[in-house]
């Protein structure tokens, strides 16, 4: 059966998983990360090519400093404790968002994490950090709108493809699968351009209760799927579309 080569996941949920214990919001980010580690591992032994965690959004940061502040410890905690094991595993890291609002040491620890695995060839383990879609894609234009000042395009240049490359995931394909934790049903401004086509898979599990048998349910629904990217039934089969 195919894995999807791009699986990309909000993990929502982690507050409300701590406060449903009563215990406080930092706690639900700690046991989020040991569904991180499962999550990564299981990608990386089904031969996914990419896996995209949604970890931050430009909008979180307006959350209570004490939180943000748990969650940068929190990330500094893991890619310095995973780092031998993701390389063992030949993982390789790569970053979208606004990384330079994020504070300076965490800066510098995801470059260096990202020169110690650049070796990997295996899961390309894409971190969205201080991400929005829209943000993505207003760069995006502004980028392209530059080039035609500068007199290196036409506005008769400007294309899906232009588009795909001057946004910050260039040279990754487009997800296959979205799972979404925690019960709601919406993307969050969360890859806009890249969803299109994308399967959508929703669960009530918030992202702590969220393991390798969740992923494993996720990747098995998404098999199940008939994949038509627009087309009738017929001509979806002809381009390979898996279907159980």
């Amino acid at each position: 059966m195919e894995v999807p080569r791009h699986v990309a996941i909000i993990m929502d949920g982690n507050g409300r998983w701590a406060a449903a214990r009563g215990k406080p919001r930092y706690r639900g980010h700690q046991v989020g990360a040991e569904s991180a580690r499962d999550v990564i591992r299981r990608a990386g032994e089904l031969s996914i090519e990419v896996l995209t965690l949604f970890t931050l959004s430009e909008d979180n940061l307006s959350r209570s400093h004490e939180e943000i502040s748990s969650i940068m410890a929190l990330l500094n905690r893991y890619l310095v404790k995973e780092r031998d094991e993701l390389r063992r595993n030949n993982v390789r890291l790569q970053t979208i968002g606004n990384l330079a609002s994020l504070p300076p040491h965490i800066q510098r620890l995801l470059e260096e994490t990202r020169l110690f695995l650049q070796g990997g060839d295996g899961l390309i383990l894409n971190v969205a950090l201080n991400y929005l879609g829209r943000s993505e894609i207003t760069h995006a234009c502004r980028n392209i709108a530059q080039r035609i000042e500068r007199g290196e395009l036409h506005s008769r240049d400007i294309s899906s493809r232009l588009i795909d490359d001057s946004l910050q995931t260039a040279g990754l394909p487009d997800p296959d699968l979205l799972i979404r934790t925690g019960g709601e049903q919406r993307v969050s401004n969360f890859l806009l351009w890249q969803l299109a086509y994308t399967e959508f898979y929703f669960t009530d599990e918030m992202w702590p209760q969220f393991r390798e048998g969740s992923f494993m349910r996720a990747i098995h629904a998404y098999q199940r799927r008939e994949r038509r990217y627009g087309l009738e039934r017929a001509a979806s089969a002809s381009r390979g579309a898996c279907a159980l």
